[in-house]
């Protein structure tokens, strides 16, 4: 039996039994939220029982991947991409300076929640999830929520609705254990067979570029063979799934690294992890695909991948807008 089944067959006897965990606050997974945002998200979160801190996180991750100066073709600018006549009605000043600025997100930020909280009580008396009526107000207009009892029946509404809801797990720090991924074997019989390829920057594994990857090349390609669609950079990659903690770590894990461990925008190494304590990654120019540990200084955390996490990430932020 080869060092990598070994470390999965291992791995996987020892967390047998794992179950997804109960109820509980909701508090925010490391570093998913920029540090600089993470206070404000925190405390504007929990502004009405209809939403929370990992279902703020993730409605402005959607909306512009935490850049304070997005703006996109439509007009919606700043960090929560507000248009202007809806920043002019419902707006907020949430840093009591005075001013209420579409492009801070002292102001943006909470801003967002107390709009997502007026739509919450536009809604509150129709059956269903609260967050999930105030999300589908969001989308599609409270009239329609309250005409058909609870999220309407379009394409459009449905996907928003499941899309936010499902990157919101990704920004809550887990309660309790993260259910088992079942596609993880087939990603890492993936990984293996390219151990000892040179790695290349930029590398998709095309005939062109030699069969070569860099290290989010290699997971993206993984994954993609048991049909899941991952970014292609490390630092979106982090967002396709629930977070388990080091010591739950299973194989088929996402495992990344970074200099800056507040922030997962700053996440620059991503590996798969295969039990034991160590990972298949393509390191750097001049070396090749092989295993190394993952305990150094600059782990930041792992992600257990899901096709509904990966499908639920933007596949198209707004661009920063143009300096005057």
């Amino acid at each position: 039996m080869s060092f990598v089944a070994l470390l999965v067959v291992g791995t996987y006897s020892a967390a047998a039994g794992l179950a997804a965990g109960g109820g509980g606050s909701v508090a925010l997974a490391k570093g998913a939220v920029p540090a600089r945002y993470q206070s404000l998200v925190q405390k504007w979160g929990n502004h009405c029982p209809a939403i929370n801190p990992a279902l703020l996180a993730a409605q402005l991750y959607q909306e512009s991947g935490w850049n304070p100066s997005a703006q996109s073709p439509a007009d919606a600018k700043g960090i929560a991409q507000f248009i202007p006549g809806t920043w002019e009605a419902h707006a907020i000043d949430g840093n009591n300076d005075g001013v209420k600025d579409i492009w801070d997100p002292a102001d943006a930020i909470p801003s967002a929640a107390s709009y997502d909280c007026e739509l919450a009580g536009y809604v509150k008396d129709v059956p269903g999830d609260p967050a999930s009526n105030m999300l589908a107000a969001y989308n599609a207009g409270a009239y329609a929520v309250i005409k058909y009892g609870g999220v309407p029946p379009y394409a459009e509404t449905q996907n928003y609705v499941k899309v936010i809801r499902t990157l919101e797990k990704s920004f809550a720090r887990p309660v309790g254990r993260v259910a088992p991924s079942k596609q993880a074997a087939t990603a890492i019989y993936f990984a293996q067979q390219k151990l000892g390829t040179p790695y290349l920057w930029g590398g998709n594994g095309t005939a062109e570029q030699g069969g070569r990857f860099d290290c989010s090349g290699l997971t993206q390609a993984a994954y993609r063979t048991v049909g899941i669609e991952l970014p292609r950079v490390a630092n979106d990659q982090y967002n396709a799934g629930e977070h388990p903690s080091r010591d739950e770590l299973l194989p088929g894990d996402l495992v990344f690294f970074s200099d800056d461990l507040t922030n997962s925008r700053a996440i620059r190494h991503v590996g798969l992890y295969v039990g034991g304590g160590y990972m298949i990654n393509a390191p750097y120019t001049g070396s090749v695909i092989r295993f190394d540990k993952i305990d150094t200084p600059d782990y930041f955390g792992a992600t257990r991948v899901t096709e509904d996490g990966a499908k639920s990430l933007p596949t198209a932020l707004p661009e920063n807008r143009p300096e005057a």
